[in-house]
């Protein structure tokens, strides 16, 4: 604000043809005309709550006035960014479910892929609406190629693109190496390796026109160092973290970051029906003496899709076991 006649006068309010001022020496209000120029004195009267207001008072008002209008344009233009788009394959329960529900509460717009569990992905949409998000469900089997293209498709007419795969659809054939069918071997090969595979190709084709893109693969750790009973399991995700750095390599151009997330033991209705032997060894096994919870992998893989801190992170496998594998 500028002084009028001298320092002992500052504007406080302006009009079109009066400006009321405050002359701090006198402490009266006293009416500036732009026309003459002068002070009038036409009327005073006491400069009541503006006694101890300084210059600087005036000027830190303007200032503050100023932040507030940059930090609501700021806001404004930030709220026409769009949401990101993530796909989440195998999403109706488990690891699957917590992720899906993690990105929707970031702000998201979340596919729902499910195989069979149509109720469960449906409630899973609900509750990322609930939020405040976007969600849809899809139902397809993601080592069939048809289906595949069919779910991308879904979330391109939805939303228009794809920014964020998750493959987490898998699933578990146990039995030791000399009692296992072919049947049995290659169903999970098909879902949990040629899945990632097909997934990631159709999804990297979108991400590749952009430039942009964030591709998180559930592995495990049986990947890393096998298991007793799951020679199928443990070969399927060894292929995933081999996939995840290849991919990473070939797409580091287009700018599109590929890692691998790897669970241990992680609680789920498979766990909860363990005898409390075989629980009591397996908790032996792990230096954290617990299991992990869903929501604490779907914490990593957040992290990792929405994060700008993950941008220089890529190709890489993360371990989440409570110690299991150091």
């Amino acid at each position: 604000m500028a002084a009028v006649a001298g320092s002992n006068v500052v504007a406080f309010k302006s009009a079109a043809k009066f400006g009321d001022f405050c002359d701090r020496k006198n402490f009266q209000v006293r009416q500036w005309s732009p026309i003459s120029g002068g002070i009038g004195s036409v009327q005073a009267w006491p400069c009541i709550g503006l006694q101890r207001r300084s210059r600087r008072s005036f000027a830190s008002s303007g200032v503050r006035a100023q932040v507030a209008t940059v930090e609501q344009a700021s806001t404004e233009a930030a709220q026409k960014v769009e949401a990101p788009v993530a796909i989440v394959t195998g999403a109706s329960r488990g690891i699957g479910k917590a992720v899906a529900l993690a990105l929707g509460k970031a702000g998201c717009k979340v596919l729902v892929n499910y195989a069979r569990s149509s109720k469960e992905a449906e409630e899973v949409s609900k509750e990322i609406e609930s939020y405040g998000g976007q969600a849809v469900t899809f139902g397809g089997d993601v080592s069939k190629e048809a289906d595949v293209e069919a779910m991308i498709k879904t979330a391109v007419d939805a939303w228009g693109t794809v920014d964020i795969l998750i493959n987490n659809a898998g699933i578990t054939r146990d039995t030791l190496l000399m009692r296992m069918k072919k049947s049995q071997w290659q169903e999970v090969i098909d879902l949990n390796l040629t899945g990632v595979f097909l997934c990631t190709q159709a999804a990297a084709k979108i991400m590749m026109k952009k430039k942009k893109g964030k591709i998180i693969n559930i592995a495990s750790v049986v990947g890393l160092v096998g298991n007793i009973g799951q020679a199928n399991y443990s070969a399927a995700k060894a292929g995933v973290i081999g996939l995840t750095k290849t991919v990473a390599r070939e797409y580091a151009s287009r700018n599109i970051n590929v890692n691998a997330v790897a669970p241990g033991f992680i609680a789920s209705d498979m766990t909860a029906k363990l005898g409390e032997d075989i629980e009591k060894k397996i908790l032996e096994t792990i230096p954290l003496g617990r299991y992990g919870q869903p929501e604490e992998v779907a914490g990593l893989v957040e992290f990792l899709a929405l994060n700008p801190a993950s941008s220089y992170i890529t190709g890489q496998v993360y371990t989440i076991d409570g110690g299991m594998v150091m």
